[in-house]
């Protein structure tokens, strides 16, 4: 029995030494909106591009009939695609920035001899 509760004790001491600090979660945070809108940016794009396909009619392999319109469409996809990567880029940056305070921090508490 007493090594059992020794153990539970251990793998507990071990969770709270691994639990996230508030600004890693935040940073998680930031990632997972960043990867949301990105995703929605895409979908945006790639529903605008399909409509100007679906206006001009498409042929059996989803292009439209015409050059002309496929290749508007297209550039509604590339120019979301570009969009969506610097949401992706920007809102990363912010959350990497964001665990490197939390690092910091981190650091300086161990340091921190008054504890």
């Amino acid at each position: 029995m007493k090594t059992l509760y020794g153990c539970a004790l251990v793998a507990m001491m071990a969770l709270v030494g691994c639990a996230e600090s508030p600004m890693e979660q935040e940073a998680d945070v930031i990632r997972s909106q960043g990867q949301e809108q990105a995703d929605q940016i895409r979908n945006e794009a790639d529903q605008r591009a399909d409509q100007l396909r679906d206006r001009d009619g498409t042929d059996i392999w989803g292009n439209a009939e015409t050059d002309a319109v496929e290749n508007r469409a297209d550039n509604i996809e590339e120019r979301g695609e570009e969009r969506a990567d610097q949401v992706e880029e920007q809102t990363e940056q912010q959350a990497d920035q964001l665990e490197e305070q939390a690092d910091e921090v981190e650091e300086h508490t161990d340091n921190d001899p008054i504890q």
